[in-house]
């Protein structure tokens, strides 16, 4: 009694449990029975959401119905046919087969050796008892819902992707009309002849199709270009469709109406009327036609110049539906010209130059605001006063004009005299080829001197050979050989501005001339900003060029001790308040104080660091201050590996600490390269510029995986660091060392400061030897320098712990990683 009772109480213990997997059960036999079916009506359903009934004739129609319905009927039967209805002991049993030892089907034995045993007995319900508890700590059971084995080509995926697109991007209302076009009633009624009719709007206005049947009589609206079609069932000429809302071409005396049809009427809306079906059961509405109205489109805002030549001009555009492309025409306003030298003569006829106008990727049409950004700084348009007409267009192929926007047409400037004087021929040459031989002669002119103003000497030999090799051709030039030329006088005119000088001081002085002019020919706040910036960073190269003649000559510095000595922070100070001057318009303060920096510039001396330190001092401190960024960085990675092992046992630490301590060491890094770093202008100090700048972006990936709590990718971008900070101190320890042997350096053939401290045949304990001028790492192979004792017993037990297949992953990549770089 007792026994039944465990047996009973433990199988209501498991009500819900079984009624679970009964469920999973039902949900995994009847998506095995009737997968098919679903998958047909879902490829039905996608193809007429898209319209796909409305390809093909009724007839077609009518045959692909009936294949898709004797598909799906036949789909259904064979589901219904193999479709087991589960039962409760079937979930019963599924849940007993998930738990070790089938512990329902023991609490529904009975025990038939020894059942008047009392020892037996007890054995017996131990047992029991022992299987109860197991029972109880049965789940439901997940059903299995794959059907890969019985739909290999994953048609019920495919099936469902089409509905969901066709949820997406069709028309309900298109699937609904299958409805209608089957057969029906609608011919086979005895009471006389019907009709149907639908009124399909254009696809861009987004309209649903109407069903005219279901549109009582009275007022409809639709957009013009909605196509009305009435098909009239019966017998021949009961009904008639009279209309004034369409220009109907006369219907040719051999045309045929498809069979099983009275009458067809296909109609395009042009304008609001009358549509009227007369006769018995028929029906009359007054079409409201709604005009597709022309997009239209304006000028917003005043045309910008960006400091590099090109152009922006905002518009605005909107539709009633939408716009959906855009152009903007730029032709010369002739009248605007002001017709002085080699303006005078007529131009050549110039095309208008065509933009196409930038149009949002997605999102609604109906208005947009967008900018035109180009550049049409080569063109002759440029510089010159222009007309621009800006126009859109519709799907349904209205167009919408902008009133001409008159504007000068911004291009690239030179602010270089011979820079602008080429350019002033390049134009001239390009508005009429008369004018080349006055150009040559003009160009002539200015080469008399090119010392005296040209700042590149490799441009003015360039605009020398151009001029006798324009003077050599047969006049007038060619359409190719005008292009060839003035091709080649932009790219002189380029060079003449933007030089090509090897002299930091003849960059400065380059650069305050053409901020200068720019500042007198009224240049916009984008082209001063661009050459403020170009000033400054002449200026960083000129400063520090002066500091480095300072470390190189110091006995010169005696000399020149009664010069005037400025601060490179107080030079930043003169540089911002000309800019603040210039901001404010105040041209004339501006000026002032440029002309005060030119003549400071010519005596300038300028202090480098505090207390007197030289480079080599500095150099020595900073490859210290990275041998210790080097020291920190190994200690972290090696936290992050402890913390990587601890975090297999569940004891992992916070991962956020080691992100922070990785951009600290990232920062002082960037510090340290933004510093004095030994071998400027060097081969190996750039080189080693260029590997400290690798290790930063490892740095920065490392600690994105740190902050992502991805210890493993952390790891691996922590060893890149480190590999490339070793190899960009090896290059920067020997572009010092170098320098150091130079004649005349600080120094001279002096050995540096701390190479007294450090003892040449010394190795570090994996037996790598130390580098030249603070370098740490070596450039040997650590087997091949002759290791100590301790270097022999570190790597034997590397090598020992690698080849352990037990050991995880991590830390196997790890210690091949150690191999690799020693």
């Amino acid at each position: 009694m007792n026994l039944d009772r465990i047996g009973a109480d433990t199988l209501k213990s498991l009500v819900w449990p079984r009624r679970l997997t009964l469920l999973g059960l039902w949900a995994e036999r009847i998506s095995r029975a009737f997968w098919p079916f679903w998958t047909i009506l879902l490829l039905a359903f996608s193809a007429a959401a898209f319209g796909l009934h409305e390809v093909g004739s009724l007839t077609q129609l009518r045959i692909g119905l009936t294949v898709v319905g004797v598909a799906a009927l036949a789909a259904l039967a064979s589901g219904l046919w193999r479709f087991r209805r589960p039962g409760a002991d079937e979930a019963l049993a599924r849940l007993d087969a998930s738990l070790p030892g089938r512990p329902i089907s023991a609490l529904r034995d009975a025990q038939v050796i020894g059942a008047e045993d009392p020892a037996s007995v007890a054995v017996w319900r131990v047992h029991l008892a022992r299987m109860a508890g197991l029972a109880r700590g049965a789940k439901p059971v997940a059903p299995d819902l794959r059907l890969s084995s019985r739909d290999p080509y994953a048609l019920r995926y495919v099936a469902l992707t089409a509905a969901v697109m066709a949820a997406l991007f069709g028309s309900f209302w298109r699937a609904t009309e299958v409805a209608g076009l089957t057969p029906g009633p609608a011919v086979a009624m005895p009471g006389g002849p019907v009709w149907e009719g639908w009124a399909r709007p254009p696809a861009y206005t987004g309209k649903p199709t109407l069903y005219l049947n279901d549109i009582a009589a009275g007022e409809v609206e639709v957009p013009v270009g909605t196509r009305i079609q009435i098909r009239i069932y019966g017998d021949q000429g009961a009904m008639e469709v009279e209309q004034t809302v369409a220009q109907v071409a006369p219907t040719p005396g051999d045309a045929t109406i498809p069979a099983g049809l009275a009458g067809l009427s296909d109609l395009v809306v042009s304008q609001s009327g009358r549509l009227a079906i007369e006769g018995s059961g028929g029906r009359e509405w007054q079409v409201i036609a709604t005009p597709d109205n022309p997009p239209a489109v304006e000028v917003s805002g005043e045309m910008g110049r960006e400091a590099d030549g090109r152009f922006k001009q905002g518009f605005t555009a909107s539709d009633d539906y939408g716009v959906t492309a855009g152009r903007v025409t730029i032709s010369l306003d002739l009248a605007q010209v002001p017709r002085r030298y080699g303006l005078e003569p007529a131009p050549e006829p110039q095309e208008p130059v065509t933009l196409d106008l930038p149009m949002p990727m997605k999102g609604d049409r109906a208005k947009i605001g967008q900018t035109l950004i180009d550049d049409l700084s080569e063109h002759l348009f440029a510089n010159m006063p222009v007309s621009m007409v800006f126009s859109v267009s519709d799907a349904g192929g209205n167009q919408g004009e902008a009133a001409p926007y008159a504007v000068t047409l911004p291009g690239k400037r030179f602010f270089d005299p011979m820079a602008a004087a080429v350019i002033e021929m390049r134009r001239d040459i390009l508005w009429n080829r008369e004018n080349v031989s006055r150009a040559m002669q003009i160009l002539r002119a200015v080469m008399h001197r090119p010392d005296e103003l040209s700042r590149s000497q490799n441009a003015a030999k360039r605009l020398r050979v151009l001029v006798r090799a324009v003077e050599a051709m047969d006049q007038p030039l060619t359409d190719t050989q005008r292009d060839e030329v003035v091709k080649e006088l932009w790219d002189i005119a380029f060079i003449f501005e933007e030089g090509d000088l090897a002299s930091a001081y003849e960059r400065l002085q380059r650069a305050q001339d053409r901020l200068e002019e720019a500042i007198r020919n009224g240049a916009s706040p984008e082209e001063i900003d661009q050459l403020m910036k170009e000033m400054q960073q002449a200026m960083r190269d000129y400063t520090r060029e002066l500091g480095e003649q300072a470390q190189r000559n110091p006995q010169d510095q005696g000399s020149q001790g009664e010069g005037r000595e400025i601060t490179g922070d107080q030079l930043q100070q003169m540089l911002d308040e000309i800019e603040r001057l210039m901001k404010e318009g105040k041209t004339a303060e501006a000026m002032e104080l440029m002309e005060q920096l030119r003549q400071l510039m010519e005596n300038l001396q300028v202090q480098q660091g505090q207390g007197g330190e030289g480079q080599q001092g500095q150099g020595n401190g900073a490859m210290r201050e990275l041998g210790d960024t080097l020291k920190d960085q190994q200690g972290l990675s090696d936290d992050a590996y402890r913390d990587m092992q601890r975090g297999r046992n569940g004891e992992g630490g916070d991962p956020g600490a080691l992100a922070d301590r990785q951009r600290e060491l990232r920062e002082r890094l960037r510090d340290l390269q933004d510093g004095q770093l030994p071998g400027d202008g060097s081969e190996k100090g750039e080189s080693g510029r260029d590997r400290l700048d690798s290790a930063e972006r490892a740095m920065r990936e490392a600690e994105e995986a740190l902050k992502n709590g991805d210890l493993a990718g952390a790891l691996d971008k922590q060893a890149e660091a480190m590999q490339a900070m070793r190899e960009g101190m090896k290059d920067l320890g020997e572009a010092q060392a170098e320098a150091g042997r130079e004649p005349g350096a600080e120094g001279g053939d002096r050995p540096p400061r701390d190479a007294a401290r450090v003892d040449p045949n010394a190795v570090d304990p994996l037996g790598r030897e130390p580098g030249d001028a603070a370098r740490i790492g070596s450039d040997k192979n650590m087997v091949q320098n002759d290791p100590d004792q301790r270097a022999r017993d570190l790597l034997d037990e590397i090598r020992r712990r690698s080849g352990e297949a037990g050991r995880p992953d991590a830390e196997l990549d790890y210690l091949k990683r150690l191999l690799d770089l020693f």
